[in-house]
């Protein structure tokens, strides 16, 4: 007679906790993270904050380098912004994982 083995019932309480996009507060999905240069990288940034896939990109679409390094460093600051406050409203009545084309705004345009 052979026997089966049950499958570890411990292993599913052993998932890594999630990952809350400091921005908008929603659990960030794994394929959905991305990690943003709070000074951008070309900059000499190196620290970086996990964010929605979303987040990141209204944030470089509304935000010049220059701005985001002597400005926007921090997501406390972002915050601040009303741009960034419209959309965060916005987006957290979306599920997780959701993703929608970001367009670059008419205020950076002009610069």
């Amino acid at each position: 007679m052979v026997r089966k083995h049950r499958q570890d019932v411990t292993s599913w309480y052993e998932q890594p906790p999630p990952v809350i996009c400091p921005l908008c507060g929603r659990d960030i999905p794994p394929d959905q993270r991305d990690e943003h240069h709070l000074v951008p990288k070309s900059r000499g940034g190196k620290v970086t904050a996990t964010l929605h896939r979303i987040c990141h990109r209204q944030i470089h679409a509304l935000f010049s380098e220059s701005e985001l390094e002597n400005h926007y460093a921090s997501a406390e600051a972002l915050l601040a912004h009303p741009a960034i406050q419209t959309f965060v409203a916005w987006v957290r009545k979306k599920p997780p994982g959701f993703m929608d084309g970001t367009r670059r705004s008419n205020r950076r345009r002009e610069r």
